[in-house]
């Protein structure tokens, strides 16, 4: 049986987007794939992504915010870019990686009242989770629009 494919999320800083792509294809995929996350510029896990997942059973605690080249090595089937920022700056991978984008706004610079920030933070959540439940369920075979 062939190994699962390998994903990689990407964004900017590796704080939230991708941690929380990562968080929820680990938790909804598991069977059928490997994720990871990696940012540009990676700048340390936010603590609020961390208890927007733990608001719906995902425990991110242990999560740490890597740079892509710190994954060096890895096959990845699929390399997905979060934001415009890490498309534009994004490394090319060798095949059989294919490069796709699906841009998500960035909840960690977003103020105003507490409640606000958490909308903002849940909304993305929401999202991201959407995605990756919309992915081929056998990512071999398909491909993510």
């Amino acid at each position: 049986m062939p190994d699962k494919p390998n994903i990689l999320f990407i964004c900017t800083g590796n704080a939230c987007r991708s941690q929380i792509a990562e968080a929820w294809a680990n938790h909804l995929r598991q069977n059928d794939l490997q994720a990871f996350s990696a940012g540009i510029r990676p700048i340390g896990v936010s603590p609020r992504a961390i208890e927007t997942m733990a608001e719906v059973g995902i425990d991110m605690s242990a999560y740490i915010s890597k740079h892509i080249d710190e994954l060096q090595g890895i096959d990845f089937t699929y390399v997905v870019t979060l934001c415009d920022h890490a498309k534009g700056f994004c490394p090319a991978f060798p095949p059989p990686a294919k490069m796709l984008h699906n841009p998500i706004r960035d909840p960690y610079g977003v103020s105003g009242s507490e409640d606000h920030v958490k909308a903002v933070f849940r909304a993305v959540r929401d999202e991201i989770r959407d995605f990756v439940r919309k992915m081929p369920e056998n990512l071999s075979e398909g491909a993510i629009s």
